[in-house]
């Protein structure tokens, strides 16, 4: 039962404050001034209601005094000035005298039940801090478990380690958490996604070139084997290199050396190989398109990341976890999450998975005007909802909009969420890679990776 403190001067409205909140089944404790309220251990309570002007001082000083305790201010002077003054002191809200009582009724109401929001929020973080010491790893299903479990054991030993799961279940975090825990965590850890380049590309990227290898190698270039020496290198998406790529990579798994483009001398890489990849590796195999020594070179020790949808029981954690980080990177001092919010996080199902969620809180966080992100500010793509049917979330303004505006949208949204990588990206939206390309193109949008890319291209002749 919360227990509410009233300070007013005014003797009727006090009594009839008292009585009316007492028929709403809260205990409520009436007193006439704030020296008053203070000999009954204010910070006790769970609300606090306070007329503005009291003789003595004003009600506004026991917002510091309680803290905190919420303070909600009454006032029959109810200018905007003296409302803004209350709440830029940090009053969680004010009402005018004389107050209608269904509005004091809804008010009280509201402010104790996200109060209560708020300390389960509190709770919920600490209790995520103390339950995952691996940190950014969030999960209490079965499979997370698992999951954390196998990453602990792995991590100090130099086993190869091949990590599967969907596009944007976290698999290049568990290859940083895996390098952090490691032997090798004071040396680098390189990643490298191998979709993002050509056949020809990706041999530069991996073993490096010398001077004149092939038209625009203007200067010898050192690869990313020979960065990841002594620590670590991450391949991701492993699945998508070629045939004659899957070949030199095996090399060097077996003997640990290789030439770098163009060049004769035998170089030798003490690198521990982390891979990760959304493919079926397996179907890829019995399609001869994927390596099966390769495989089994890779596939030492295997970590499975379950799809955000088959683990609901994580998304609360995992969303609080993420408002905390964003909340404090933005410096937003946003609390918690309403309950209308958290029905809508649970109501979807993520096929961008984890990725999809971060990069949605994060839009949230910067758009959000309140101490809590409302429903509202979630912006959901349509997608599968928890009840497996499509829909479309957004709604037509009322003024139009053009539809290569929502057209772009689209693209930059499925961009977004699958971390640009393209292939991904044409299959949310259900185009081929070719036809998505001549979107962007179109549309005139860019990413880093891609401007690199076709340096690398041009360079490349």
């Amino acid at each position: 039962m919360s227990h509410i403190l009233v300070v007013e001067d005014e003797p009727i409205i006090l009594e009839s404050l008292v009585h009316l909140l007492d028929r709403q089944g809260y205990r409520v404790t009436g007193v006439s001034s704030v020296s008053e309220a203070e000999e009954h251990s204010i910070n006790r309570y769970d609300l606090i209601i306070s007329d503005l002007r009291l003789p003595g001082e004003p009600g506004t000083s026991l917002i510091t005094r309680a803290a905190p305790v919420p303070v909600l201010i009454m006032t029959s002077y109810s200018t905007v000035q003296s409302a803004v003054d209350a709440m830029k002191l940090g009053a969680i809200d004010y009402i005018s005298k004389p107050f209608n009582h269904d509005e004091m009724i809804m008010t009280v109401k509201r402010i104790l039940d996200n109060a209560i929001t708020e300390k389960q929020n509190i709770i919920l973080q600490q209790e995520v801090a103390r339950d995952y010491p691996v940190k950014s790893m969030i999960g209490h299903c079965e499979p997370m478990l698992q999951v954390i479990d196998r990453t602990r054991q792995v991590a100090p030993t130099d086993k190869t380690v091949l990590i599967l799961g969907e596009t944007g279940t976290g698999k290049e975090l568990v290859a940083r958490v895996i390098h952090a825990h490691s032997k090798r965590k004071e040396h680098t850890l390189i990643s490298v996604n191998c979709a993002a380049f050509s056949n020809n590309q990706i041999e530069s990227e991996l073993f490096g070139h010398e001077r004149g290898a092939f038209t625009g190698a203007d200067r010898q270039r050192i690869g990313r084997f020979e960065e990841a020496n002594g620590g670590t290198l991450f391949l991701d998406e492993v699945g998508d290199t070629s045939s004659a790529t899957q070949a030199k990579l095996l090399r060097v798994l077996q003997e640990q050396r290789f030439h770098r483009l163009g060049g004769s001398k035998l170089l030798r890489t003490d690198a521990r190989i982390v891979s990760a990849t959304n493919h079926d590796l397996g179907a890829r195999i019995a399609e001869g398109e994927f390596r099966e020594d390769l495989y089994f070179r890779l596939n030492v020790i295997r970590i499975h990341l379950p799809p955000l949808r088959e683990r609901p029981e994580d998304l609360v954690d995992l969303a609080h976890h993420f408002l905390h980080e964003l909340s404090a990177e933005m410096s937003h001092s946003i609390r918690g999450f309403t309950e209308a919010a958290l029905v809508k996080i649970r109501s979807h199902d993520w096929p961008g998975n984890v990725r999809e969620l971060h990069n949605t809180l994060e839009r949230a966080v910067l758009m959000a005007e309140g101490p809590r992100i409302d429903a509202e500010d979630l912006s959901i793509l349509g997608g599968r909802s928890a009840g497996g049917g499509r829909s479309w979330r957004r709604e037509l303004p009322a003024e139009g909009i053009s539809l290569r505006d929502v057209e772009r949208e689209l693209v930059i949204e499925a961009l977004e969420r699958t971390g640009y990588v393209q292939k991904d990206a044409a299959k949310l939206i259900g185009v081929s890679r070719r036809k998505l390309n001549y979107m962007i193109q179109k549309m005139g949008i860019t990413h880093p990776a891609w401007r690199r890319n076709r340096d690398l291209e041009s360079a490349g002749g």
